[in-house]
C-alpha cells in the first residue's frame, strides 16, 4: 500500500472530524471504511481518536467543545495544509484579508497549527509537523484523495489561497466542466473550486473532502444503512468518475469518489 512519511508544503496533510458523538462516529466510520481506532487521552473525560488503515494514520476525530456548539458550528471534517511555519502562514493569511480563528499554537510535541478563515468564510487549518507528519496512507480505498472548495466568491478565494499557500488555479477544458477550477500545488493537483452554481442556499462556504472508493454505490448504500443521509445520490461525472455526497449520522458531510476506469474514458 502507498505509505506517506512526509508532506510537501502546500499539500493537504491531515483530516479531522469534529463531532457531537465521538463514540457513534467511531462506530460509523469503522463500519463504513474498515478503519481501526486508536484513542489518545486528552483530559479526564476527553480523548482524541486516530483512525488507522493498514496500521497507518488515515484521519482523526474529537468531540466538539461547548463553545463551538454555542457558536452554531455543525459537525464537520477539517482539512489541514502542510507548512514549514504555521506562524509565517498565519501572517500571510492575515495580510491576504483572512481571519485567524486560532492563532498558531503547539499540539504537545506532535506539531504546531493554526486555524484560518478565508475572506469568504471557508475554514481551513495549517499543520507544521513535529513528531506527527499527518496522513500516513493514500491511494487505496477509503483514504483521503481530494478536496473541493465551495464558495460564492471564487475570485477572492483564488487571490487568498494563491497568496497564502502559493497554489495555482487552472480552468478545465471548454466543456460542461469548464467552470471547475483545478488547484495545483507545485506539480501536484490536489483539489478544486466548484462552479458558483454548486453553492446551495443557506450553506456556508466550506471545503468538501473526498474519500477514494472502488464502489461508490456500495459505500453510499452502506452509509445510509448505518444511519447517514445522502446530500447527493451517486452520480457519474463523464470522464471523471462517480461520486456521492454523504452526511454522517451526526451531520458531518463528506464525499466518496470512484474514479473512472481508463477504458471508460
Amino acid at each position: 500500500m502507498p505509505h506517506i512519511d512526509r508532506h510537501t508544503p502546500g499539500s493537504f496533510c491531515w483530516i479531522e472530524l469534529a463531532t457531537t458523538d465521538q463514540n457513534a462516529a467511531k462506530q460509523f466510520y469503522t463500519s463504513l471504511f474498515g478503519w481501526s481506532v486508536s484513542d489518545f487521552p486528552m483530559g479526564p473525560d476527553e480523548s482524541y481518536s486516530t483512525f488507522r488503515l493498514d496500521g497507518r494514520d488515515a484521519g482523526a476525530a474529537y468531540t466538539m467543545r461547548s463553545e463551538q456548539r454555542q457558536q452554531g458550528i455543525p459537525p464537520h471534517w477539517m482539512l489541514y495544509v502542510a507548512t514549514t511555519s504555521a506562524d509565517e502562514t498565519a501572517r500571510k493569511a492575515g495580510e491576504a484579508s483572512g481571519r485567524l480563528l486560532a492563532p498558531p499554537f503547539d499540539v504537545f510535541d506532535f506539531g504546531r497549527m493554526a486555524v484560518l478563515q478565508d475572506p469568504a468564510g471557508a475554514v481551513i487549518s495549517v499543520w507544521q509537523a513535529g513528531k506527527h507528519a499527518g496522513l500516513g496512507i493514500k491511494g487505496v480505498d477509503h483514504t483521503f484523495v481530494w478536496a473541493d472548495l465551495v464558495t460564492p466568491d471564487r475570485e477572492t478565494a483564488v487571490r487568498f489561497y494563491s497568496a497564502v499557500f502559493g497554489w495555482y488555479f487552472e480552468a478545465g477544458e471548454k466543456d460542461a466542466a469548464s467552470e471547475y477550477l483545478h488547484v495545483r500545488n507545485g506539480q501536484e493537483y490536489i483539489g478544486g473550486v466548484l462552479p458558483k452554481s454548486y453553492q446551495r442556499p443557506g450553506v456556508p462556504p466550506h471545503w468538501l473532502l473526498y474519500f477514494g472508493s472502488s464502489d461508490c454505490d456500495r459505500d453510499a448504500a452502506t452509509a445510509t444503512e448505518l444511519g447517514a443521509s445522502l446530500h447527493l445520490e451517486p452520480i457519474t461525472i463523464p470522464n471523471v468518475g462517480r461520486m456521492a455526497i454523504i452526511a454522517d449520522p451526526q451531520g458531518a458531510v463528506f464525499s466518496v469518489f470512484q474514479p473512472a476506469r481508463r477504458e471508460d474514458h
